[in-house]
């Protein structure tokens, strides 16, 4: 009883989605695992097991730092190219596919985890997902960004400064988006080569 007992607290307190932990174990395949914080994004690839989560290999958004990327670390293009590099370190670790379990959270159409599942899905991972569930073109490479911060700032400084006060301190001006989503995607694509 104490058991069950446990599993009803871990669900009341929202950390476990026991219905949807079962449909991704019985899948036999690994679990794309994506946690989104209020500065970061992780993913971990894992092997569940009766003793507990193996984890193959794992991301994190910091990643993205160390090879340039000076945006914001949980925005849509940033999920993306940690989607594209989550994907390559899991072929080289061996995985060739998963099922996204992402818990609790509900999986959104357009949202950032489904750009991060669309990065995996072009390093050559295969997830059952449907093209529909992700962004379009213009999200995942920050241009949606970038307009918005070039009409912002050409309508109201003050607002402008607030709405990207984050990567404005770094000296990264929004507009630049799409050229910096440009430039890490290339560096994450072309060091597998």
């Amino acid at each position: 009883m104490v058991g069950h007992v446990q599993i009803l607290r871990r669900r009341r307190q929202g950390v476990t989605d026991y219905r949807a932990r079962k449909r991704a174990i019985t899948s036999q395949r690994p679990l794309l695992v994506v946690r989104i914080s209020n500065k970061n994004v992780s993913t971990q690839f894992v092997k569940p097991t009766v003793k507990g989560d193996v984890v193959l290999s794992s991301s994190h958004s910091k990643e993205l730092l160390k090879l340039g990327w000076h945006g914001s670390a949980k925005s849509t293009p940033a999920c993306y190219l940690l989607g594209r590099l989550a994907g390559k370190k899991a072929i080289a670790a061996g995985v060739n596919e998963a099922v996204v379990y992402n818990g609790v959270v509900p999986f959104i159409r357009g949202s950032r985890i489904a750009a991060l599942l669309k990065g995996v899905v072009d390093s050559g991972l295969a997830v059952p997902v449907g093209e529909e569930a992700f962004p379009d073109e213009g999200r995942l490479s920050g241009k949606a960004i970038a307009e918005y911060a070039a009409k912002l700032a050409a309508e109201d400084k003050d607002a402008y400064h607030r709405a990207f006060s984050g990567v404005l301190k770094s000296g990264f001006k929004p507009e630049n988006y799409t050229q910096e989503f440009e430039k890490v995607k290339a560096l994450i694509v072309g060091a597998g080569k």
